[in-house]
């Protein structure tokens, strides 16, 4: 096939996705070459839906079509809980576990001030304004454990706790069913950190 294919075109946009190198986007490709095109068609339209109806919550950043989202909208929730998280799919990875029962905030982002990302550039004011005006009791912070995702976390406690708002963060450590030996050091500190009564 010649480089300027539609075939090679879709490898090469296939790339650009995550996680998807060129034997995984040679994969899919062929894969969608040989479904039928009223199957085919189906993805291409579900991509451009998403991408036209799609917008952000203007309450808490959720992902959405209707504003303010099926999860603000939801009386059944506690109101007074917030669990704050990095993007949508950390947002959707715990609704998907069905334990937890109140609202969330999504920063889009976390503070990297070597990237230049500041405090204005991720969604800290719509999350300080909704504890503030919402009687919000707690702030769960399940941010990643990383630099930026702990220097966050650091940076929303100290924003939070003076409002007089309990701020607790998700606990980290050995994951159900697996040996502690095979953990690793900062696995280890966390749990240690994370522990609680029995």
């Amino acid at each position: 096939m010649s480089r300027s294919s539609s075939f090679n075109r879709l490898i090469e946009e296939l790339k650009r996705l995550p996680g998807v190198g060129q034997k995984t986007a040679q994969r899919l490709g062929f894969f969608l070459l040989k479904m039928p095109a009223d199957e085919a068609k189906r993805i291409a339209q579900a991509i451009i839906d998403v991408k036209d109806k799609s917008r952000f919550c203007t309450i808490c950043n959720n992902i959405t079509e209707e504003d303010p989202c099926w999860i603000c909208c939801d009386g059944g929730r506690d109101r007074k809980k917030i669990l704050v998280v990095e993007e949508p799919s950390t947002l959707y990875t715990i609704e998907r576990t069905g334990g937890y029962k109140g609202l969330y905030h999504v920063m889009l982002g976390t503070l990297s001030p070597l990237d230049g990302i500041g405090p204005d550039d991720i969604k800290i004011a719509g999350l300080l304004s909704r504890v503030e005006k919402d009687g919000i009791d707690e702030v769960i912070l399940a941010m990643d454990l990383d630099m930026a995702g702990e220097a966050t976390a650091m940076y929303l406690t100290r924003m939070i706790k003076p409002m007089g708002v309990h701020v607790t963060r998700i606990a980290y450590g050995i994951p159900v069913g697996s040996d502690i030996e095979y953990a690793d050091e900062l696995t280890l500190v966390k749990s240690l950190e994370g522990r609680r009564d029995v």
